[in-house]
């Protein structure tokens, strides 16, 4: 479609404009974009064709469009539960979080100095979670519940000495039985699926997992199980639903080890299945095994209490294969929504939110059992199963979605935006009316109490939760603040025409499992996104389904596993990884079932082939996979990628492509046409979906023609017979943002997203160039450029002059900047990317920063600046540190707060110091602390 030039998507999105496009390639050598793209990518992989994406919508035109698609999806009163019901966001939430850049588009806070707000929101999170579940620490977050009740069994399956027999009781959600079953047989896991009645407790079982209210909607007393468990040396988790907690019982009033569950109700739009944040909670033991992000109380180099992100050793990006699971995007923007949302109501407002759904669950109860109807549990808190005893019910002609069980049952799940018109239309479905007083009571409620924090009684006004809101989000740097290079992170635009229709109801208030007729909106959606995800990987299928990249990682892995057993050649379990490789590819291997071999890497972070020839050759009948990133993780697009493929074919493997550096590759190459047969993508990355402070993300994947009939199916869904189990509790993951990536590919059209990756590496090639005579860029390619991000060593700077990579990234605070990401793939450095959304003017600025903290360093040397007292040792430097009476540096408070001119205009003050690691860890406290514990004196 023809635009004006200035109408063009592309041009809001690109940060550098024509002359500076032009000065940038000047400074480099090269006379056009193509001839720099000619000399960063093999020849004989560069893209032949144009990709088939169109030709780009205006912002107008795509919100038009895309109003059409949400047109028909049809909105119809869900009451079919299963873990996924109505909520109201309350419009303070919504328009200062959920709509609101300064929280969606900040980064995962592992530098805690910047990001206090948001690690604040967190602790708020967490200590909802235990309040509700009346457990002792509980982490922020996990992708949902299905996923979250695997990761518990994992966790328990570590952690006892028991046999491999792992118990699940039928009356769970069957996503999450499905789930379960995908994940424990590939680690040797056997799952028995039975009636808690008729549960064995033994030895050779090491846990059991229980829903409390159930799928159906049973309240019940779990305590019986509990103590079996424990007296045969087994664990029980309990999936259950935060709401009914304020309720029913709490699982720490049965002992329960773990519980696990969703947020959603708490404030989080339904959006066809996500984004929402789950929760894992347990009992202190399982603290340093537990998966997942854990905010947890440090203090910072002043002495004051800070915030972090605790024991991290745990996780994928440090443990690696022995990691506690390979989750890294979790679903950090829907947890702060769900805390906020507990924060927001407070105690007695979500009582009364509880009760009001319990009244009216026992009103419609009450009815039908008058109208003839059998209740088939009389213990409940918002879904009740309805036996009709032969009577006829024309579901098709009512305007409602109900719950339809194998046997003839109905389910009915009443939620917060339930009303008495909603209960009247489904009595008049069912031909009747209420006359009567509630029955139904439940016979053993909450007797312990909740969310007793100040926090959580103190901005029920309106006025007061928007400035704790702003003042929270003005602690943090985010994109709204300046540019974030984190290498491997891609932290692009996230432009506000492909954010606003994940608000609208069309696409947020759908309930996962409605009818499909009442969701083409959506399936319409899928189809043209999946088909552009196809033609831009140049793979053969795509599946939606995996709601992070990790997540995409593992499903690519059982495919091929899959795939594997398929053909008889179980015995095909090694999977090859180079040294280089992120974090969460050896945790996905290992879950997989695969046993991991590293791969050497040569002196130019190349991966070595003769190494790769040589395990291949000795591990040739037990080979399954080689998981490779590219351009690879020292960003640098390998000559060789082809030939590295075509060993792996050569002895039966297939070759994993992690998809995190996809952003130089759109319109330029194809993973498909060089030889690799799955990948995901990190539409959180490359297609534009804000990281939200540390997720929402999707990882959906593509995958060869070979490989596709071994796709994730669904429960709930007619699957492929080949079909691995669900990877993720929705059929579709997080589907309420991919209409962020749709817009982001509509617009900018098969030019546009070309243009971008060339941009991408055009901006990483110019930093490189303007630092390279003051830090050493570690690798470039064959022609000396770089893929869309560098990597410089500080490691003889360090011990030269005992400035760490630490240093450098806190005093960068101090310029208003996000450090790069620091010590990976090598450790002792930087890695930048700068996406191609900023300007050329964003660029100098950074690299100004970065040349005057060597003019800094330089100055240690020389000896103008002390070595242990100076503005990098110190960094980063808070507000109230400048206007102390007790200024006792060697350097001047102007030299510690406005080191460069530019930031007398605009100046970010980080809320902290330097924060404590260590010190977090060794006195680890994950909730709200007592208000007090703040003062001082």
């Amino acid at each position: 479609m023809a635009h004006h030039s200035t109408q063009h998507f592309s041009r809001r999105h690109i940060g550098p404009n024509n002359k500076d496009i032009s000065e940038m390639l000047s400074l480099l050598g090269f006379s056009s974009i193509d001839e720099l793209i000619n000399k960063t990518i093999p020849e004989n992989i560069l893209i032949k064709n144009k990709l088939d994406l169109g030709d780009g919508l205006s912002e107008n035109e795509f919100l038009e469009t895309i109003k059409s698609i949400a047109s028909e999806n049809k909105i119809v009163k869900s009451f079919i539960g299963m873990g996924y019901y109505g909520t109201i966001t309350p419009p303070v939430i919504l328009r200062n979080i959920l709509e609101n850049p300064g929280w969606y588009t900040a980064y995962t806070p592992y530098q805690a100095e910047i990001s206090q707000g948001r690690l604040e929101a967190l602790l708020n999170f967490q200590t909802m979670v235990t309040d509700m579940t009346g457990l002792e620490i509980a982490n922020a977050s996990l992708l949902d519940e299905a996923t979250a009740a695997a990761e518990a069994m994992v966790l328990m399956y570590r952690s006892s000495k028991n046999g491999n027999k792992f118990f699940v009781a039928d009356d769970c959600h069957p996503q999450t039985i499905d789930v379960i079953k995908t994940r424990a047989e590939p680690i040797g896991i056997k799952v028995a699926i039975e009636s808690p009645n008729n549960f064995i407790f033994t030895d050779q079982a090491f846990g059991y997992l229980i829903q409390c209210p159930t799928t159906d909607g049973k309240v019940f007393d779990y305590r019986e199980i509990c103590e079996k468990a424990h007296k045969s040396g087994a664990y029980v988790t309990v999936a259950t639903d935060l709401l009914s907690l304020a309720i029913i019982p709490d699982p720490g009033h049965f002992d329960v080890d773990i519980a696990v569950g969703n947020s959603q109700r708490f404030g989080v739009p339904l959006g066809f299945g996500g984004p929402h944040a789950a929760f894992l909670a347990a009992k202190e033991d399982f603290k340093r095994k537990m998966p997942g992000r854990i905010i947890g109380l440090s203090k910072d180099s002043y002495d004051n209490q800070a915030l972090r992100m605790a024991l991290q050793t745990r996780e994928q990006h440090i443990r690696r294969d022995k990691a506690t699971s390979n989750i890294c995007t979790a679903q950090v923007l829907l947890s702060v929504i769900a805390g906020m949302y507990a924060v927001y109501h407070g105690p007695k407002g979500i009582y009364e939110i509880a009760q009001s759904v319990h009244d009216n669950a026992r009103k419609l109860a009450t009815a039908l059992a008058n109208g003839g109807y059998n209740i088939v549990h009389d213990q409940f808190f918002d879904t009740i199963r309805i036996d009709l005893n032969g009577k006829k019910l024309d579901l098709e002609k009512i305007n409602l979605n109900f719950r339809k069980f194998d046997n003839g049952n109905i389910g009915i799940a009443i939620d917060e935006t339930t009303n008495d018109s909603d209960i009247d239309e489904i009595l008049k479905s069912f031909k009747i009316q209420f006359k009567s007083k509630y029955k139904f009571k439940l016979t053993k409620t909450r007797s312990t109490q909740y969310l007793l924090h100040e926090v959580f009684n103190s901005y029920q006004s309106e006025t007061e939760m928007m400035r704790y809101l702003k003042r929270l989000e003005s602690k943090d740097l985010s994109l709204t603040t300046s540019m974030i290079s984190l290498g491997s992170c891609t932290m692009k635009l996230n432009a506000a025409a492909e954010m606003i229709p994940i608000s609208w109801p069309e696409f947020n208030a759908i309930h996962p499992f409605a009818p499909q007729e009442q969701t083409k909106g959506y399936y319409k959606l899928f189809d043209s996104l999946s088909k552009w995800l196809v033609d831009i990987t140049g793979l053969h299928s795509c599946s939606l389904q995996p709601n992070s990249g990790a997540q995409g990682e593992y499903a690519g892995l059982m495919v091929i596993r899959a795939y594997h057993r398929n053909n008889g050649d179980n015995d095909r379990v090694v999977c090859l990884i180079p040294e280089s490789a992120h974090g969460t590819n050896p945790a996905s291997a290992v879950m997989a079932g695969m046993d991991v071999i590293v791969i050497k890497c040569d002196s130019s972070g190349n991966i070595d082939i003769e190494d790769l020839k040589e395990k291949a050759n000795v591990n040739k009948n037990k080979l399954s996979a080689l998981m490779i990133t590219y351009p690879s993780t020292h960003g640098v697009f390998e000559e060789s990628v082809s030939d590295i493929c075509e060993i792996i074919h050569s002895y039966g493997g297939q070759v994993y492509l992690d998809g995190a550096n996809l952003n130089a590759m759109v319109g330029l190459t194809r993973l498909g046409d060089f030889g690799a047969d799955v990948c995901h993508i990190n539409l959180h990355k490359t297609f534009a979906i804000p990281h939200g402070g540390g997720g929402p993300g999707m990882g959906p994947i593509c995958v060869a023609e070979h490989l596709s009939p071994y796709l994730p199916g669904h429960p709930i869904l007619n699957n492929n017979s080949k079909s691995i189990s669900a990877v993720s509790a929705a059929p579709f993951g997080s589907a309420g943002i991919l209409p962020i990536s749709w817009g982001y590919i509509s617009m900018l059209g098969s030019e546009g997203v070309k243009k971008a990756s060339q941009i991408a590496i055009l901006n990483a090639n110019y930093m490189a160039k303007r630092l390279e005579n003051d830090f050493k860029v570690l690798f470039r390619g064959v022609n000396g450029t770089s893929a869309h991000e560098f990597i410089i060593d500080l490691r003889e700077l360090k011990n030269e002059t005992g400035i760490s990579d630490e240093d450098i990234a806190k005093r960068l605070i101090d310029y208003g900047f996000h450090a790069p990401t620091m010590s990976w793939p090598v450790p002792g450095t930087l890695m930048i990317e700068p996406t191609e959304s900023e300007s050329k003017s964003e660029l100098d600025k950074f690299c100004d920063a970065m040349l005057l903290i060597k003019e800094e360093i330089d100055d240690v040397v020389n000896g103008k600046l002390d070595k242990d007292d100076n503005p990098l040792k110190n960094a980063p430097h808070t507000a109230l540190s400048i206007i102390s009476d007790n200024w006792d540096h060697k350097y001047s408070r102007e030299k510690a707060a406005y080191p460069a001119e530019w930031l007398k205009e605009h100046k970010y003050w980080p809320s902290v110091g330097r924060v404590d690691n260590a010190h977090g860890d060794r006195n680890l406290i994950c909730t709200c602390p007592p208000i007090d514990t703040y003062n001082k004196s």
